[in-house]
């Protein structure tokens, strides 16, 4: 990646401030909020719990959070940027402006920490997981998803209707050069157990986004963002770009997603 791609990325590729933003955090709520509720709500979450929700981006799960825990309950939410949480003005709900990966918490004060695509983004992932747990009570759980991308890649002999986007595969070697661990998700199972979690758990979430779905819309928006680092590789013109965006938007195209990790694990 050239210097000057390196340079509009730097810090957190993904960021909030981008115009972007809001549209990618609407379709991460529509492909995914349903499976974090299940298993969120599978470790037992209801009324009176005290849950942390670190980086919560748009902060739907942190108000389903707020909802499930009822007045006798509390909602700490963190982000490095939490301009899109001005929604979650609720007494049982704290928002905090927090780097996981610098920011101290409070230790064992959670009935519940959950993080949902933030580890794989943060480079001090070590401390920053080692972090969350000590935030948990013994007897309290950790949930944490993050994506495993690039195992399933388009493969037209397979499926009728995928084809390689050049621009999806430059944006995972954007993310990967700016310190993204593409395979974050599935190193969480052995993770969690080797900080001495028990009870644990993994299951995996994947789609084949289908014409005018979420998940294109999300993968668009994400390509937009980071047009201008992918485009200073210097492996792809401006035309070849926009081709692959039009592509998006076909109605005979087919994109297997990453695989979302959700790992669980109860703190002894």
């Amino acid at each position: 990646m050239s210097a000057g791609s390196a340079a509009v990325v730097k810090g957190y590729v993904l960021d909030n401030a981008a115009p972007q933003s809001p549209a990618r955090m609407q379709e991460l709520a529509y492909l995914y909020d349903s499976n974090t509720f299940g298993h969120l709500a599978a470790r037992g979450l209801g009324e009176g719990w005290r849950c942390l929700e670190i980086g919560a981006g748009g902060g739907s799960v942190a108000r389903w959070m707020s909802e499930r825990v009822g007045s006798s309950g509390r909602v700490v939410v963190t982000d490095i940027d939490p301009r899109l949480l001005g929604h979650l003005q609720r007494p049982n709900v704290e928002v905090r402006t927090h780097d996981i990966a610098r920011d101290s918490l409070e230790e064992e004060a959670f009935d519940l920490a959950h993080a949902r695509l933030v580890l794989e983004h943060v480079p001090a992932r070590a401390e920053a997981f080692a972090r969350i747990v000590r935030a948990v009570r013994p007897g309290g759980w950790v949930v944490i998803e993050d994506f495993e991308g690039g195992t399933l890649r388009p493969d037209p002999a397979a499926c009728r209707g995928e084809q390689p986007i050049a621009a999806y595969a430059l944006m995972r070697e954007v993310l990967a050069e700016c310190g993204v661990d593409l395979r974050y998700g599935r190193r969480l199972p052995g993770l969690m157990r080797a900080a001495g979690l028990v009870e644990c758990g993994a299951e995996g979430r994947a789609f084949i986004h289908q014409p005018n779905s979420p998940g294109l819309r999300m993968l668009r928006a994400n390509l937009e963002q980071l047009r201008g680092a992918i485009l200073g590789t210097g492996r792809m013109s401006e035309a070849e770009f926009a081709a692959d965006l039009e592509r998006l938007k076909a109605d005979d195209i087919l994109v297997p997603s990453p695989i979302l990790w959700t790992v669980w694990g109860r703190r002894p």
